[in-house]
């Protein structure tokens, strides 16, 4: 076992320990690192993958940026064309920042060490205020924002982490959904605070529900075609620094005469405990 504990590396996975079937002490230990072992190669496959699709992701925005400064330096004949191709440089920019951050705060999250200034925040003002961040552009899409929750219902949290998490949520609501979106606040079960952000629209397809929450998931659909596929691993992320857990569903709508119920949106919430 020491000699082919002495072998093992991260560049070749799959290697184990020897365990003789003694039935004693030394075997059980050698079960136990054995699982260690996989563990371990388990962990340090995520973080490999990580990497590569972090890598995959920035490639592009950055390689976008790199062919519009050289257009600039190179074709542009006047200020109008220069200041249009800047403009493009700067929403890449954007992009590289808002990606950055994300890939930091499910870094940090996954570290086990996101920083959360927890207080009581009344549900009804939280929901508020992220619907007023929003209510412009929903008003500008024809699309109506309606907050739903008790008098007197409060929760302990982080009130700029839950507004980034619902914010997402919304954000993809109005991206992708149709319809009045819903920002509601209930007890759920086990004296937690739910936190659910619903809409309409085509839903997501059943095949994606239950990866919907892994960092650079996204479906082969124009509902969640777009962007680094990081959203909804954030509000997971913030879900789980609080103690709490994320869930998706697709909500059902009627159906026609005698067919099976069709997806009409989809609801996704936070679970926090009360």
């Amino acid at each position: 076992m020491r000699a082919r504990a002495e072998e093992i590396t991260a560049d070749r996975p799959g290697e184990r320990l020897p365990v003789a079937a003694t039935g004693d002490e030394l075997e059980r230990l050698g079960h136990t690192l054995n699982e260690m072992l996989g563990r371990l190669e388990q962990a340090i496959a995520r973080e490999r993958g990580f990497v590569a699709e972090a890598g995959h992701e920035l490639r592009t925005p950055l390689g976008l940026l790199r062919a519009e400064l050289d257009l600039a330096l190179a074709h542009s004949t006047s200020e109008e064309e220069l200041r249009a191709t800047l403009r493009e440089a700067s929403d890449e920019t954007d992009r590289l920042v808002q990606l950055a951050e994300g890939l930091l705060l499910i870094a940090t999250a996954d570290e086990g060490e996101l920083p959360l200034h927890r207080e009581t925040l009344p549900a009804a003002e939280l929901l508020a205020s992220v619907r007023n961040r929003f209510l412009r552009r929903a008003t500008d899409a024809g699309r109506e924002l309606v907050v739903l929750a008790p008098e007197g219902l409060r929760l302990e949290g982080d009130r700029l982490r839950l507004e980034q998490a619902l914010g997402n949520l919304l954000d993809n609501a109005l991206r992708h959904g149709a319809g009045t979106v819903e920002l509601e606040a209930r007890e759920g079960t086990n004296r937690s605070i739910e936190l659910h952000v619903r809409d309409d629209g085509a839903g997501l397809p059943t095949e994606f529900l239950p990866r919907a929450f892994h960092r650079f998931s996204r479906p082969a659909t124009s509902r969640g075609g777009s962007g680094a596929g990081l959203g909804l691993a954030i509000v997971a992320s913030i879900a789980r620094a609080h103690g709490g857990t994320a869930y998706v569903v697709n909500r059902k709508g009627e159906g026609a005469c005698g067919s099976e119920p069709q997806a009409s949106g989809c609801d996704v919430w936070l679970a926090l405990p009360g």
